[in-house]
């Protein structure tokens, strides 16, 4: 089966990173579909660590076609920035390739973004502040310009002009802040085109001819399901898809061609930014989590907000993507609780109802508490276990839970940093050896 979609079944930051490392050894195409800057994938490889941004993951093996779809928003500094970042650590790019359909992040944007955050005050969304959510608006309100603009300097030229007419009164009238001129961006962003010229390429046909020759192509989301803007927590959500759907949109593949969908699932729940956290733990527990799972952003740095495993969450990722197998990735973080907590269900406070459907509205998901179940932890480290069966009796009973909860298989376990670190279930691409 060598279609394969994987998605974050929580907030984001599950690991997707070390699974989709761990997968590209067998995959030809790994193609990333949404999302920008804004989001990271942090890779171990032999006590090498890679924190990646817009690239797909799979450039570090190399021979692997890596796809930045039409659906991904790119900021060419960033980009470029990254480029030079994986060539200085020896890293072959000439896999990579950038669909000329994608949408520019441009430094107005930018601006925007921090702007409208500050002026929101109590009430902001929690974004990065790297102008994702004001390229995408762009992209829908049909003004957003593209890579394809970028590569012919009149039409950039003739096409910036016109946006920032309208962008440098929005900045100066209504924040204050002082509007951007023509040359200032196009002489620098007309420079970066250059650099990115060589690896833009009709990408849909790349990924089209690779599916319809039975390539093994990996699809890799950014963020997760609960960030989705239609069905993560409102208005607390990225600007574009990272469910399943989204690979489709983003990639330009029919779902006809969809093989199998992978949920990763962090063995406890994190996440950044605002919005009601049903498990989220506030005292010793969750700090002790967050130092043990180092959870601090790839991208920014911030400490995440930690809690207890959220099962009702993962059945609706589940649902909304129809996820064929999981990935559980920081099972060893949990080494060494004694107790362990699991969300099964919640429970209503005001009317007292126990559900097990996540629900629709922050003021809906505030009100419920979790229902959980309590396990016995394991004492034991688990870095070096190679067999599902090697691993302590409790981590196999909270792996069988997570299946039972979901009645989804757990395909991969993710038990260390290192891309060896992994217990293997069940075969999900297609087996081949790389030349």
């Amino acid at each position: 089966m060598p279609a394969v979609v994987l998605v974050g079944t929580q907030w984001g930051d599950e690991g997707k990173g070390k699974i989709i490392d761990y997968l590209s050894a067998q995959a030809d195409v790994v193609v990333r579909y949404q999302g920008g800057n804004n989001a990271g994938h942090t890779v171990w490889v032999d006590g090498r660590q890679f924190k990646l941004r817009l690239i797909p993951s799979g450039i570090l093996y190399p021979g692997t076609v890596c796809v930045i779809g039409h659906g991904v928003v790119i900021d060419p500094r960033v980009l470029v920035e990254e480029m030079d970042y994986l060539a200085g650590q020896g890293v072959d790019l000439a896999g990579l390739r950038i669909s000329p359909a994608a949408h520019l992040i441009m430094p107005y944007h930018i601006r925007i973004d921090e702007a409208d955050e500050d002026r929101k005050g109590a009430n902001k969304i929690g974004t990065t502040r790297r102008g994702i959510g004001p390229a995408y608006m762009d992209k829908f309100a049909r003004v957003g310009l593209r890579v394809v603009d970028l590569l012919e300097k009149d039409e950039f030229e003739r096409r910036l002009e016109a946006v920032l007419a309208e962008k440098n009164a929005l900045l100066e009238r209504v924040y204050g802040l002082p509007g951007f001129t023509l040359r200032e961006i196009a002489d620098e962003y007309l420079a970066l085109a250059e650099r990115i010229r060589p690896y833009v390429a009709n990408t849909v046909e790349i990924i089209g001819e690779a599916v319809e020759k039975g390539k093994n192509v990996l699809f890799e989301g950014a963020q997760g399901t609960l960030l989705d803007i239609d069905f993560g927590t409102y208005p607390y959500v990225t600007a574009s898809h990272p469910i399943a759907g989204g690979a489709c949109i983003g990639a330009g593949v029919g779902p006809t061609r969809i093989d199998r969908v992978i949920g990763v699932v962090k063995a406890y729940t994190s996440r950044v930014g605002e919005g009601p956290f049903p498990t989220e733990l506030k005292g010793a527990t969750g700090d002790w989590i967050r130092e043990a799972g180092h959870e601090y952003g790839t991208v920014t740095g911030r400490p995440r907000r930690v809690g207890w495993l959220d099962l009702v969450m993962v059945r609706y990722s589940a649902r909304v993507s129809g996820l064929t197998d999981l990935a559980v990735t920081r099972l060893d973080t949990l080494a060494g609780l004694q107790k362990l907590r699991v969300a099964v269900a919640y429970r209503d406070r005001e009317t007292g109802e126990v559900v097990r459907e996540f629900p629709v509205g922050l003021r809906a998901l505030a009100r419920m508490e979790p229902v959980y179940e309590e396990l016995e932890g394991w004492g034991e480290e688990i870095a070096r276990a190679t067999r599902y069966e090697e691993l302590p009796a409790a981590a196999r009973r909270y792996v069988e839970l997570i299946e039972a909860e979901t009645g989804v298989p757990v395909a991969v376990l993710g038990i260390g940093y290192e891309r060896h670190q992994a217990i293997h279930r069940r075969d999900l691409f297609v087996a081949r050896t790389r030349a």
